[in-house]
């Protein structure tokens, strides 16, 4: 029978005679296993069999990052391939992701195949490569997994996921996601994506083509049956700050007066006023899809607004459909129900020098009953 359970310092002397066992470099010394077994910035573990510690792993949570790490994982010979390392990085998995991380890594050396398998197994990629990291100079591949998820207790919106065709659409990738997951016949097409671009686009950006405006995206959604509400910071066009030329600056408050009347003349909710995490848990707990801008400076260093969905909140995180897809370090599956700790957004979720932070919540369809004649 295998028990998964803390360490505790009556484990020593068995976890050093594992640690001698099973590694010739990179040893674990006496004094930081015992440093291990007491300190809060870790979590310790141990796999008994019949009564007897047969592993353990070891996981660092280093402060201030999201990530935690897998340090070292070890198991007695004669224990493998009973299921028993699975066990105890799930168990860490659990206890990260507890504590607040959101995200899993590790480094494996290259030619563990044994221990690769079974990252992979538990959903760990590759995303980089250390050179001569161990003692004896043997590469290690590193690697990542999402331990965060919506839980089933929490409202999560059954909205499939969309990659955005072009560098510039990620508004009404996201609105098609919104739609469709709050009505089961929308479809999202690439032709919708195109349309929604349109219909929705502020003309200039920073450098390129346009993106969306948040009235532009309601608008959209309007016309296309849903009730809508708009949440902006400001009253002020959007978007003028990050463009030099006079008459481009003069065309987008041009095309942001016009979507402002034609949201008028619709009827639409505008609110000049910010939508905070709270607000968001309440619009989500209650089935609506929920839009929102945020800078993508924490993702890649880059000052570029960029729309996604929020698929669910719990009382740690946020969780969110990025339709921009990095196929060089990323599958579909990282991109979708992203987690976002809450005080993290609060920071990405405004946009530029004047802190613009916008929102846009979409309704159901909206019902007409026929009138009988």
């Amino acid at each position: 029978m295998v028990i998964i359970c803390l360490a505790e310092p009556a484990d020593l002397d068995a976890l050093i005679a594992i640690e001698n066992t099973c590694f010739k470099h990179d040893r674990l010394s006496r004094r930081r296993i015992k440093h291990w077994l007491g300190a809060s910035n870790g979590i310790f573990c141990v796999a008994k069999l019949n009564g007897e510690v047969a592993g353990y792993g070891l996981v660092l949570l280093h402060k201030g990052t999201r990530h935690a790490r897998l340090y070292s994982l070890a198991l007695l010979p004669a224990c493998r391939g009973k299921g028993v390392a699975k066990r105890l990085v799930m168990a860490l998995e659990v206890g990260a992701a507890d504590k607040g991380r959101l995200f899993m890594r590790l480094e494996v050396a290259k030619h563990n195949d044994a221990a690769i398998g079974l990252y992979q197994q538990l959903g760990y990629r590759t995303f980089g490569e250390y050179s001569e990291y161990y003692e004896d100079a043997e590469d290690a591949l590193r690697m990542q997994k999402r331990i965060r998820h919506p839980r089933e207790s929490h409202q999560v919106l059954p909205a499939p996921w969309y990659r955005q065709t072009t560098e510039f659409t990620c508004g009404p990738a996201s609105l098609m996601m919104a739609m469709a997951g709050l009505d089961v016949a929308i479809l999202p097409s690439r032709s919708t994506e195109l349309d929604i671009w349109r219909e929705a686009t502020t003309i200039f950006m920073t450098s390129g083509h346009g993106g969306c405006h948040p009235i532009g995206l309601a608008l959209a959604a309007h016309k296309r049956g849903f009730a809508t509400a708009c949440y902006i910071s400001t009253d002020e066009p959007l978007f003028v700050g990050g463009v030099r030329v006079e008459h481009k600056k003069a065309l987008i408050a041009d095309v942001d007066a016009d979507f402002k009347s034609k949201a008028l003349k619709a009827g639409l909710n505008i609110h000049y006023s910010a939508l905070d995490a709270c607000a968001l848990k309440k619009f989500v707990a209650q089935g609506y899809a929920v839009l929102v801008l945020i800078s993508t400076y924490r993702l890649d260093n880059k000052k570029t607004p960029h729309w996604v969905l929020i698929t669910a909140v719990d009382e740690r995180c946020l969780y969110v459909h990025d339709p921009d897809l990095d196929e060089e370090e990323q599958s579909a599956l990282d991109c979708q129900h992203v987690p976002i700790a809450l005080d993290d957004f609060e920071k990405m979720s405004s946009y530029g020098r004047d802190k613009l932070r916008a929102a846009v919540v979409v309704h159901r369809p909206v019902k007409h009953k026929s009138t009988e004649r």
